[in-house]
């Protein structure tokens, strides 16, 4: 296998990886900052499935080919049609990897608060682990690396020794790997449902649920029906933005509200989005991410804000 490696200007960049995948044999193509890790470094940021404000002046493509004939020949279609916007880095053999062992190189237990611990199945629990949830990267998003998650998994565990805290029902939207719903479990939630609009979600939910022996409800957003003591979202902020009518109206009286997938610079934005239902406050923050929660008046909700 090789990798060839291109540099383009900002127009043709998305043109030529497509052109790559879709018509010239690439098994895989990436578009990247040519001036990473120099000052000319440009940070651009989006959402999934939203393309981010702006773009690189210079652009890396890369792409991966069975052989460097057909990575030559490519090169040779590409500056063709784009002429001086595509020029050729290099091509050059990727090295042989056991992808196996580095993947699961990357991903160590990990420690949530004292003896609370994520651990992929090649691991064995630390000896101070007490609550344990067993999870390897798949296809979900949720692993207990990133920040988010952990802010989420650090409130239910603090929150679980509280004595006001009661969670007879659950509701964990967006549930991706079904981290969170098993945490819930791990810490006394009674009755759980886990949603998600992606089918492999779903599944991944439920795989991960029967191995680490927690009973719960997985399915698309319909199958969350009620109202709910705790319910967590663990998203992005244009989705929570629209789902906040939906999320309150599954909150019971009293009942709590955790977001998460937000940036610090975007809590006050949702706090005002949530205020007609509830007051949203900052309870944790890590690396630049924040958990946003509150509680619902202690009588029953409106379905719409008054």
């Amino acid at each position: 296998m090789v990798e060839l490696t291109l540099l383009c200007v900002a127009a043709n960049a998305e043109a030529v990886s497509d052109a790559l995948i879709d018509e010239l044999g690439a098994l895989s193509a990436s578009v990247e900052d040519a001036d990473a890790g120099t000052d000319s470094e440009q940070a651009l940021f989006g959402e999934p499935g939203m393309a981010p404000a702006g773009s690189w002046e210079r652009s890396v493509v890369k792409a991966l080919f069975l052989d460097a004939a057909l990575a030559r020949q490519a090169t040779v279609d590409l500056q063709s049609t784009w002429s001086e916007a595509v020029h050729l880095r290099s091509i050059g053999p990727v090295p042989d990897q056991d992808w196996v062992t580095l993947t699961q190189a990357q991903f160590a237990p990990t420690e949530i608060t004292p003896g609370f611990w994520i651990v992929p199945s090649w691991h064995e629990p630390p000896p101070d682990a007490t609550r344990v949830i067993r999870l390897d990267p798949g296809m979900a998003f949720g692993t207990g690396t990133h920040p988010t998650t952990r802010m989420c998994l650090r409130r239910l565990a603090r929150r679980s020794s509280d004595a006001e805290a009661s969670w007879d029902r659950v509701l964990d939207y967006g549930c991706g790997s079904g981290i969170l719903a098993i945490g819930a479990a791990r810490f006394g939630a009674a009755s759980i449902d886990a949603v998600d609009i992606d089918p492999l979600a779903v599944e991944a939910t439920r795989t991960n649920a029967r191995i680490n022996e927690v009973t719960l409800q997985a399915g698309l957003p319909d199958a969350a029906q009620g109202r709910y003591d705790l319910v967590l979202a663990n998203i992005l902020a244009t989705p929570l933005k629209l789902l906040a009518p939906v999320l309150c109206e599954h909150l019971n009286a009293g009942g709590e509200l955790l977001l998460a997938g937000l940036l610090d610079r975007q809590a006050e934005e949702i706090a005002a989005v949530y205020a007609p239902w509830l007051r949203l406050t900052v309870s944790d923050s890590e690396e630049g991410w924040v958990l946003l929660t509150g509680t619902a008046p202690p009588t029953r909700m409106a379905s719409s804000p008054r």
